[in-house]
Formats: C-alpha cells, sequence, structure tokens
C-alpha cells in the first residue's frame, strides 16, 4: 500500500513541484517575504497587544509616536499587490530564462498601466491612485499581470524581434536596445487591455479579476475544509520525503497571502479581523516544532524512550525543534518511509487545524492579526505575539500537549524495536569478545 501510495503521490509532487508557472509563484512571494516580515515589527511595535502601550508611549515621546512606525508599515503592505508583482514578474523571467531585472520591470510598468489613476473627491475629480489598487486588493491582478507580461515579453524575444545594435557598443547600451521593441509589445498590449475594460460595465481590468476570481477564492481558501487538505498533504508527502509545504504552498500561497493582507489592514485600523485561515493561523496554530507537529514528538523522546539512539536523536534535535527546525527528526528517526510514525505525523497537524479553526470561529481565541513573525519565532510566544491574547499561548501549550499523547504509543513502539535492535547489537559483541 505504501508502494502504490508512493507511485501516485511522487509523479504529481514532482510535475508540481518542477511547474515553472508554480514554482515562479512561491519564489516570488519568497522574494518580499523579508519585507513583510521586518516591517511586520514595525506594526506590531506600534500596536503591542499589551494594555496601556500606546498611551505610555504617548506621553513619552508624544501623539505623533505611532505615525513613525505606521510610516515603515504602510511603505510594504500598502503596496502588496505591486510588490507581488515585481517579485513574480522577476522570478518568473528568471525561470524562463530572461534578463528578470528586464522583465520585472515591463510587468511593473504594466501594473501601473491597468491602474485607475484618478479619484472623485466630493464633486471633483482629482489624478491620484489610490493604495485600495496597490495593496492586498491587487495582488491577484498582480499576480496575472506578471506572467503575462513576461510570456509577452519572452514571445518578442524567440522571436528575436529586436534592435541589434553593432560591434563595439557597450553591452548595457546593446541590451537596453534588445529590450526595446519586447517592451514596446508588452506596453501596448496593455494598454489595448486597459481600453477594452473601459468599455465594458467593469470599467477596470481590476475590478473584473476581483469580482470574478480574487473574492471568490478568498471565500474558498477562508475554509475549514481547504486549510484541513493543506495540512493533510504537506504532511502526507513529508512522509515520502517530499518537501510538503514546497508543493502546498504553490496552490495555497496567493490565497493565504490575501488572507493575511485582509487581516493585517484591519488590524492597522484597528477594525475586527475578518479571516481565520490566514498564513499565520497555518504556520503557527497547525504545526510546532515544524511538519507533523515533531515537538511533541521531541519532548516524548527525551521523557519517555530509552533506546541510546532515540535519546540521543531527541538531545541534537530538541533545540532546532523549538525554534521550527526538524529535519534531524524527518530524517534521523526517521520519518520518512515509516508507517509507524506517519500516522500520528499527518493525524496531528490536521487535528491541529480543525481544533484552533474552531476555536477561533467560536471566538474563543482571537483570530491571527496577520503579522509575519519569523517562522523560527517559538509556540507559546508566537501565540500571544499573533493574536494579541493569551488564550492564543494556551491554546498552543494544549495542543501540544495532546500531541504528546498522541505521538506516544507510536514512538514507544519503535523505541522498544530500537532497544531490542541495541540488545542484540550489545550480545553479539559480547559474544564476539568472549571468543577473543
Amino acid at each position: 500500500m505504501q508502494n502504490k501510495a508512493e507511485k501516485i503521490l511522487m509523479p504529481i509532487a514532482t510535475k508540481l513541484g518542477n511547474n515553472v508557472v508554480l514554482r515562479s509563484l512561491r519564489d516570488g512571494f519568497l522574494i518580499i517575504t523579508p519585507l513583510i516580515i521586518v516591517t511586520s515589527f514595525f506594526l506590531l511595535i506600534g500596536n503591542f497587544p499589551i494594555p496601556g502601550w500606546n498611551e505610555f508611549w504617548t506621553g513619552v515621546l508624544g501623539s505623533k509616536w505611532s505615525g513613525w512606525f505606521s510610516a515603515v508599515s504602510n511603505s510594504v503592505f500598502s503596496f502588496t499587490g505591486l510588490l507581488g508583482c515585481f517579485g513574480i514578474s522577476y522570478a518568473y523571467g528568471k525561470n524562463r530564462g530572461l534578463q528578470a531585472v528586464n522583465a520585472s520591470a515591463v510587468a511593473i510598468i504594466s501594473f501601473l498601466i491597468l491602474t485607475p489613476t484618478s479619484l472623485t473627491v466630493g464633486k471633483k475629480t482629482v489624478s491620484a491612485i489610490q493604495t485600495l489598487y496597490l495593496g492586498p486588493n491587487g495582488i491577484f491582478l498582480g499576480i496575472f499581470i506578471a506572467l503575462i507580461s513576461v510570456e509577452l515579453y519572452r514571445f518578442a524575444l524567440k522571436r528575436h524581434w529586436t534592435i541589434k545594435m553593432p560591434e563595439g557598443v557597450p553591452p548595457a547600451v546593446s541590451q537596453s536596445f534588445d529590450a526595446l521593441l519586447p517592451s514596446a509589445l508588452v506596453i501596448f498590449a496593455f494598454f489595448l487591455i486597459r481600453i477594452v475594460f473601459s468599455l465594458t460595465s467593469f470599467e477596470t481590468v481590476y475590478n473584473f479579476i476581483y469580482t470574478l476570481l480574487q473574492a471568490p477564492l478568498k471565500n474558498v481558501g477562508n475554509t475549514l475544509p481547504s486549510a484541513l487538505l493543506y495540512n493533510f498533504l504537506a504532511s502526507l508527502l513529508w512522509c515520502f520525503g517530499i518537501n510538503g509545504p514546497t508543493i502546498t504552498n504553490s496552490v495555497w500561497s496567493p490565497i493565504f497571502f490575501v488572507l493575511t493582507q485582509d487581516n493585517l489592514q484591519a488590524f492597522q485600523n484597528h477594525l475586527p479581523l475578518p479571516h481565520v485561515f490566514t498564513q499565520p493561523f497555518i504556520d503557527i496554530f497547525t504545526t510546532y516544532g515544524g511538519g507533523g507537529s515533531t515537538l511533541s514528538l521531541l519532548i516524548v523522546m527525551l521523557i519517555i524512550c530509552k533506546s541510546n539512539r532515540v535519546r540521543q536523536l531527541g538531545k541534537l534535535a530538541i533545540i532546532p525543534g523549538i525554534f521550527g527546525i526538524n529535519e534531524p527528526i524527518i530524517f534521523g528517526l526517521p520519518v520518512v518511509l515509516n508507517p509507524i510514525i506517519a500516522i500520528p505525523f499527518i493525524v496531528i497537524p490536521t487535528l491541529n487545524t480543525l481544533i484552533s479553526g474552531l476555536v477561533m470561529t467560536w471566538g474563543w481565541v482571537p483570530h491571527t492579526n496577520g503579522v509575519l513573525l519569523p517562522w523560527t519565532t517559538p509556540p507559546i510566544i508566537s501565540g500571544w505575539l499573533s493574536t494579541g491574547s493569551w488564550t492564543g499561548s494556551v491554546l498552543q501549550l494544549f495542543e501540544i500537549i495532546l500531541g504528546i499523547l498522541i505521538y506516544y504509543p507510536f514512538i514507544k513502539m519503535l523505541d522498544n524495536q530500537y532497544l531490542r535492535e541495541e540488545a542484540a547489537a550489545s550480545k553479539d559483541l559480547d559474544i564476539d569478545f568472549s571468543e577473543v
């Protein structure tokens, strides 16, 4: 059965992992993730979850102090659609063998061509670009523009629609002229797209994408079945030695990213947080210590297990495990192709997803605020920071203990097996010495 599952899953996972579009989406979001994490700290400091925090610093620094921090966070969070377009077009251009800088530059221009440039204030219309179109609501538009613009650019280059400069011209000048006609094709294409949509009831491409795609996908992604499927598949793939989140993120990342940005925007404006199933929810409340929620497994290994192999591995892996690094466990215990450990490894993250989703939906624990903490942030701390409430930490502690109880009988079976192997090896060694 395990061999059959491997034969079915491995080709699918390989195809998804090697798909240039999905890989570029994942890599593109990773390009801007460091910016989001860094600026999230500024947002968190400006809205730290301690009663009286704002009042204290207002008394010390004056009423403008929070504006200093929000200026930093807004520099990224108000432009995530535009930044996403940049990151994805850069990654896609690079994966397609193009000059990535040229590909991302033409994608940014295409994004701005399709962005509404007028704003009605009262009875007067002024020229302006609202961050509404450049921020979270423009992420899916940015994805499509990045992919289409790079493909058009590549189409022109493959047909050698370029202006060749004579030999002796500096390479930088020659490359700029190589990009001239392909860039012109892309810009003209998006110019026509803007005209066409201005003649429809949607008026803009942004309204078209948001109405027909982004809003429905957000509704589908912001569901418990979607989050359960995500963690089930990620855990299952790990059991076959495949980095599960690398595959599942290719599909779910754009959706979770939009939902996270919606919560972040609401958090900035001190409004109710709209979504449960965000990226911080997945990272912070479903797996502890890495895929399979192996922090619980490590605790059992150190406290209960008796075999030298398991205990020594537990000692080596506990510190990385606290910070979410569990490759020593996955490949050292191992988890990969180990049917005994595979069962709790898949069940526990799925169960954590179910419990966390329900208690947040019922309002027992606040929704995650959209702040992207570093994935190495230890549990208990991350639960408090991501929800602004001690109940987030309690939920994490409960799920870690639940994981310990579920892992216990399975790791104990494996531990007993290793004990027998160690005893047999020791007996054989004694016999060898006695013969000498």
